[in-house]
Formats: structure tokens, sequence, C-alpha cells
């Protein structure tokens, strides 16, 4: 005598796999949306591509503020522009100038 199985789904077949369902979908919505998940990532990167812009940035205005420090220093003056900066600072002008402003 056979035996004969069941095509009905028993309810420990189906609780398994809903349970497997459940985990499956939670992890996967955790690879994507999760603190560490690729959305994240993109969104770290895309922070960093900004980052290294404003760096890149900083590091010009940085260098020019070096060039003019050392044009001002004693070791090597730049006479034009001590004028231009005391101009500058005192607000003046030769007689022979025009002012826009």
């Amino acid at each position: 005598m056979a035996y004969g199985r069941s095509k009905k789904m028993g309810l420990g077949t189906a609780l398994f796999f809903a349970v497997v369902l459940a985990l499956t979908g939670y992890f996967v919505f955790a690879a994507i949306q999760g603190d560490y998940g690729h959305l994240r990532r993109i969104q770290v990167e895309a922070e960093e591509k900004r980052l290294l812009a404003q760096l890149a940035e900083i590091e010009d205005q940085r260098a020019a503020l070096e060039n003019k420090i050392w044009r001002l220093s004693d070791s090597y003056l730049d006479l034009d522009l001590l004028d231009e900066q005391a101009r500058k600072v005192l607000g003046m002008a030769r007689v022979d100038e025009v002012v826009i402003h």
C-alpha cells in the first residue's frame, strides 16, 4: 500500500514560507533604504563630491591670500599692491583719479 501525499499545503509549510518571504522583504528593504543601504551610499557620494568641490574652491582662495601676504611681506614688497590696499582701507584717491561706486 502506497501512502499518498496530500496536495494541500500544510499550515506549517505555509507559515514557513510566510516567514521566509517576510525576512527576505525586510532584508531587501534594509539593503536599499536602510542606514547603510544603497540610497544612503548614493547620498554620501554626492555629498563627498560637493565637499571636494568646496575644498578645491577654498584651497584656491587660500593660495590667492598666501600670494597677497607674500607680496606684502618684508622680503618682497609689491608697492602697487600696498598702494591699492592702503587706498581701499583709507578710502582715498588721488586728485587725477575718477572714483566709481
